[in-house]
């Protein structure tokens, strides 16, 4: 993956970076709901602000939007291609830097559970991905196999940026734009791993990985 990016003209840039433009780009789809609404902020979205002046954690308070990078990739070990991540936010906060991964949702899931993503007859490669997430998240593989990998992968992707540019704190984070919050249990059962009780438009956290503090959130958009 190439280390040069070039400036966003708008929601429409973010097509191109979709791994199925002409599937993923429509009005209700995750992606297009994502671009439009990170787009039209001048920091981040309100819904977004408000989650984080309300959970109380002083880190949120005043939160700085430095750069956004659309359908990130992270490479991790294992994989012969990066995974892509819906949106990665550096941001700035009164002790440093802040490194966030946005998951969009709307109806999808978060893809296959751990079980199904390995199946019967794992590769080694897909078997040295999974022992380099559960080493990162500090998880053990007993108690995963019915999460959903692509939460695994996320979180990881915002713990392995952050080490990246020094940053002392991480955060994952849901922006579901379905009223009901669809898919949130799947979310929370992720969470609870981590003796952490999520709830809808909150964060929770910090727990502490290799000195980054790292964070879960979800926020649910009323469009």
């Amino acid at each position: 993956m190439s280390k040069f990016y070039v400036p966003s003209q708008g929601p429409e840039s973010w097509k191109a970076f979709l791994a199925d433009p002409e599937k993923q780009w429509k009005e209700g789809y995750s992606a297009y709901e994502l671009a439009h609404c990170w787009e039209s902020s001048a920091n981040l979205p309100m819904i977004v602000e408000n989650v984080f002046k309300e959970s109380k954690l002083p880190i949120f308070d005043d939160v700085e939007m430095l750069y956004g990078f659309p359908e990130y990739k992270v490479a991790i070990p294992g994989g012969n291609a990066s995974s892509q991540n819906d949106l990665y936010v550096i941001a700035k906060v009164k002790n440093g830097l802040l490194t966030i991964m946005v998951e969009g949702k709307v109806s999808e899931p978060f893809g296959e559970t751990v079980d199904l993503w390995l199946g019967n007859n794992p590769s080694d490669g897909k078997r040295k991905r999974l022992n380099y997430l559960l080493s990162l998240l500090r998880l053990h593989e007993n108690h995963i196999t019915k999460i959903r990998y692509q939460l695994l992968h996320r979180t990881a992707s915002a713990l392995i940026e952050a080490k990246k540019v020094n940053a002392k704190n991480s955060l994952m984070l849901v922006h579901s734009f379905r009223h009901e919050a669809k898919w949130f249990k799947d979310y929370a059962n992720f969470v609870k791993l981590f003796d952490l009780t999520p709830l809808e438009n909150n964060i929770v956290g910090p727990i502490q990985l290799d000195g980054i503090n790292l964070y879960f959130g979800w926020v649910t958009e009323v469009r």
